[in-house]
Formats: structure tokens, C-alpha cells, sequence
């Protein structure tokens, strides 16, 4: 036995630091594809329940109501009511349609018990807001309307959003509240959600309806994929290097 290896530990030089540092990376990669491959099971299920609701029948207006107090979702549930429109009342959301600059028109639709919903009719060219440039299309008398009731937000989805600017009646995102007080509306009287009215026939052609776009963007797949391709990337890298150390490292023996 030479006199180096007297006292050598086998283990001495083992790169624990790295080991503990790739375990740990490895561990939270991993972790990262899990959460993904749990929430492509989740907008998988929401995309099969949403397209089965939107082609369901319409049910009455009541009836989303008591969902929506209850707490329950009820996002593009098909609805139907009807009423008087109050277009004195209008309140107006910019968007774009078919690649145009305009407005989503919502108006208060008053049902006969005296409450009223607000109405998103659908799409106005930038320069059709006034409702003089599009008359015709004012329906007077009491109306059916069938269309998706959608939730009201809470708050500004994104501080990337503009602040609504009510005395110019103009809204970046749908501030049921802020409508509702600026058509001079009493808060307890408006149902607390939207309908998004499906596409029909109007005289003059404005507004156009049927303007409700449901994409749910579901990449977790491709996520779930890229971060258990990182993990198994750094796995194979560590096995590299610990093989690389091996190979360099004094033999014990000697």
C-alpha cells in the first residue's frame, strides 16, 4: 500500500453540492410538469362542459340567477329573457370586430318586473356610436332576447387595461357598478351579470350581434412536455458530469 492511500476515503471528492443542487432543480421541474399535467385535465373538463353549455337550450333568466347567487359557475350559460330596451342608456365598451375598431354596445333591457339586465348587442363601427347614425336599428316595444350570461369581473383584469372613463362613456373593461351608475340605474334593481345576445337580424345592420368569442388557450400540454424535458435534460447532464468525475478521480487503491 502506497502512502497516499493511507487514510483515503473512497467517497472523498464526491460532488454533494451539486448532487443536492440538481435533486432540488429536479425536483421543482418535475413538480412544475405535474401542476401542468393536472391543469390540462382541468381546461380539458372546462372546454367539454363550456361547448356542451353553449349549444344547450336557453333556460330563463331566473333560473341563471339562482345558479349565480349560489355561487355556482355559470360562464356562457344560454339565456333568455325579455323586455324594453333603454337606449337612452347605453354604455359603451371599445373592441374590435372582424378586425374594425368599434364599440360593444350594452343596454339595459328593463323586463317587466322592473329590474333590468344589461344587454351587450353587439358591435358598432368607431363612428356609429351615436344612436342617430344607427336609428333603425333601435328596436322599440318589448323584445325577446336570447344569448351567453357572462360574470361580471370583479375588478381591471390587468393594470395593462386603461381605466374606464364613465363621463365620456367609454369602458375598457366591463365595470357592471360603474355601467350601472352611469346609466343612472339603482344598483339593487340590475341583475348582476351581462348577456351577450346571440346574432340575429337587426334593421340597418347595427348592431351586430353573435359577437361573444369563446377561445380557451389549453398549452399546458406543451408546458407539461417542457418541463419534464428540462428535468430529464439536467438528469442526463448530472449523470455527465458524475460520470466525468468518476473517471478523473484518484483511485483509491493506488
Amino acid at each position: 500500500m502506497t502512502r497516499s492511500a493511507v487514510g483515503r476515503d473512497p467517497a472523498r471528492g464526491f460532488p454533494w453540492v451539486l448532487t443536492i443542487v440538481t435533486l432540488v432543480a429536479l425536483a421543482i421541474l418535475l413538480a412544475l410538469g405535474t401542476w401542468q399535467v393536472q391543469r390540462l385535465a382541468w381546461k380539458e373538463a372546462l372546454i367539454a362542459t363550456i361547448d356542451g353549455r353553449v349549444s344547450a337550450t336557453p333556460l330563463p333568466l331566473a333560473e341563471v340567477e339562482k345558479t349565480a347567487a349560489a355561487g355556482e359557475d355559470f360562464e356562457y350559460q344560454p339565456v333568455a329573457t325579455s323586455g324594453t330596451y333603454l337606449h337612452a342608456k347605453e354604455q359603451f365598451f371599445f373592441a374590435t370586430h372582424d378586425g374594425q375598431s368599434g364599440w360593444f354596445v350594452y343596454t339595459p333591457l328593463q323586463m317587466t318586473d322592473g329590474r333590468a339586465v344589461f344587454v351587450n348587442r353587439g358591435f358598432v363601427p368607431y363612428d356609429r356610436k351615436a344612436a342617430s347614425t344607427r336609428a333603425e336599428g333601435q328596436m322599440t316595444g318589448t323584445v325577446a332576447v336570447s344569448g351567453l350570461a357572462r360574470m361580471a369581473p370583479a375588478e381591471k383584469p390587468s393594470w395593462l387595461v386603461p381605466d374606464n372613463q364613465p363621463a365620456e362613456n367609454v369602458f375598457y373593461w366591463k365595470d357592471l357598478a360603474a355601467m350601472t351608475a352611469n346609466a343612472g340605474l339603482d344598483p339593487k334593481t340590475v341583475v348582476p351579470f351581462f348577456i351577450d345576445a346571440e346574432k340575429s337580424d337587426v334593421a340597418g345592420g347595427y348592431p351586430v350581434g353573435g359577437v361573444t368569442i369563446i377561445d380557451l388557450p389549453n398549452s399546458h400540454l406543451q408546458y407539461a412536455v417542457t418541463w419534464y424535458g428540462l428535468a430529464a435534460a439536467l438528469l442526463g447532464v448530472y449523470i455527465a458530469m458524475l460520470l466525468r468525475h468518476r473517471k478523473h478521480a484518484p483511485d483509491a487503491r493506488s
